[in-house]
C-alpha cells in the first residue's frame, strides 16, 4: 500500500512540472531548473513521491563513453500519481483562494 504523502508547496511546485506534460519522462536536472528547488530539496521530493506510489523511475539505457555523459535517472507521473496530483493541486489552490478570500483589505486609519 502506497504511503500517504502531505502535499507541500515545494511538492506542489515538482507535481506541477510533471503536469505540464503527464507523459514525459522527466531527469533530475530538468526537474531542478523547472521547479527552482535544489537538488538537495527536489530529491526528497521525488523519493516521497515514489514511496507514495505517485512517481515511478528508472535510468536511461546507454552507454555513457558513447553518449559522453552519465545516464539519467528518469521520473514519471503514475496514472494514480497524475489524479491525485490534479486533486491536491486543486485542493491546494482552492485553499489559497478562500485565504485570499477571507483577507481583509488594509485600512488606512487616517482616512478610516
Amino acid at each position: 500500500m502506497p504511503n500517504p504523502l502531505r502535499v507541500t508547496a515545494a511538492v506542489s511546485k515538482v507535481l506541477a512540472v510533471f503536469l505540464e506534460d503527464p507523459e514525459a519522462d522527466r531527469y533530475g536536472l530538468e526537474l531542478m531548473r523547472a521547479s527552482g528547488h535544489p537538488s538537495g530539496t527536489l530529491y526528497p521530493i521525488l523519493l516521497r513521491l515514489q514511496n507514495a506510489g505517485w512517481v515511478v523511475a528508472h535510468w536511461e539505457d546507454i552507454d555513457p563513453v558513447v553518449a559522453g555523459r552519465p545516464a539519467r535517472r528518469y521520473y514519471r507521473l503514475t496514472q494514480d500519481g497524475r489524479v491525485s496530483a490534479r486533486t491536491e493541486i486543486a485542493a491546494l489552490h482552492a485553499q489559497l483562494n478562500r485565504g485570499l478570500g477571507a483577507a481583509k483589505p488594509a485600512t488606512n486609519p487616517r482616512t478610516a
